[in-house]
């Protein structure tokens, strides 16, 4: 445990476990390659709407899978849509083909300009089917698409178009306040952002000022408000240090739930990650945006908490990036956020 508490602790920047690497459980997915295969022949365009996505992958790529930035999350995940049902995607009016010439972008163009593929390989992704715009499978390669305005998806990943969006992963320091500013001179989110960094940023969530961890930061609004909203149920993960032993059934009844003063609360998952004479290390996931939820909960059970480092929000992960640090997502990373709140 002490090896442990060394290597989370704020000088060298890592979370409270062994081996801080973006192939751990607090990582979320190393740089894996996606999953390849699949049956052969592209649906028609009008034989499936969004949701289904029996998309054909003859050629075996994957989007994004050139990618510099970000981490390699792989296929989306059938679990990874709200618990309950998100709301629509904005209603497009169908555009006749004159139009579509006249107006807009070729949609292989766009999609390459965003980081997708090659231009050939976009071409190959849209003729196997696997390309939707506003939520209808597209397979003609000569389909041109407003970027501004038009939805696209690529195996049932977001692509974002819009280059005036930004995100970023800040792993927050213990004594920072979860604020862009702060009246009383204490260090806020903003002192760790670069120059040229948009004005207008949204933090997702918060964290206390001696909670450690991933803050996202983004000016989309809707993306930041429905990570927030409790109908999404985002999972975020924490690891939490208290003060061993740790009886059994601690996990258990926190699964089942401990009262507080504003009702029942409980943890998703409860799972010891080390244990060592004098400390104790688990993992939990929940998905409850109380303030200061974990801490509370902690304390009902009998073991306050003495440090907590959130590691995970829905798919997007800390990894291996240092304390302090300020990263920009990368595509693949955004279009599983987006798919974790159905947009």
């Amino acid at each position: 445990m002490a090896q442990a508490g060394r290597q989370g602790s704020p000088r060298n920047g890592g979370t409270p476990n062994r081996g801080n690497n973006s192939n751990n459980s607090y990582g979320g997915g190393g740089r894996g390659g996606a999953a390849r295969g699949g049956a052969k022949g592209a649906p028609k365009a009008s034989q499936h709407k969004r949701g289904e996505r029996p998309f054909a992958k003859g050629s075996g790529a994957a989007p994004f899978a050139n990618e510099r930035f970000g981490r390699n999350l792989g296929p989306v995940r059938k679990d990874a849509a709200p618990r309950k049902s998100p709301a629509p995607l904005p209603k497009h009016e169908p555009r006749t083909r004159a139009e579509m010439a006249e107006d807009g972008i070729r949609l292989q163009k766009v999609m390459a300009n965003a980081g997708v593929a090659s231009r050939r390989v976009c071409e190959e992704f849209i003729a196997e089917g696997r390309v939707e715009v506003n939520g209808e499978v597209v397979t003609e390669l000569g389909t041109r698409v407003n970027p501004e305005t038009d939805v696209i998806h690529v195996d049932g990943v977001r692509v974002q178009t819009n280059e005036h969006l930004v995100y970023m992963a800040f792993n927050k320091p213990r004594g920072v306040v979860s604020t862009m500013d702060d009246p009383e001179g204490r260090p806020c989110v903003s002192d760790y952002l670069r120059p040229g960094t948009p004005e207008r940023l949204f933090h997702v969530g918060r964290l206390d000022t001696n909670t450690e961890g991933l803050l996202l930061l983004t000016n989309d609004g809707e993306l930041a408000n429905r990570l927030t909203h409790p109908s999404y149920e985002i999972p975020k993960t924490y690891v939490v240090q208290v003060r061993g032993p740790m009886p059994q059934g601690i996990g258990a009844q926190l699964r089942h739930g401990v009262e507080l003063e504003d009702g029942i609360a409980r943890v998703d998952s409860f799972r010891l990650v080390d244990s060592t004479p004098g400390f104790v290390l688990v993992e939990v996931v929940l998905h409850s945006g109380k303030n200061r939820i974990v801490r509370r909960m902690f304390d009902a059970v009998g073991f306050p908490v003495q440090r907590l480092v959130r590691a995970k929000i829905g798919p997007i992960g800390l990894g291996d990036q240092k304390q302090g640090t300020v990263r920009r997502l990368g595509k693949q990373e955004i279009g599983h956020l987006m798919a974790a709140v159905g947009l």
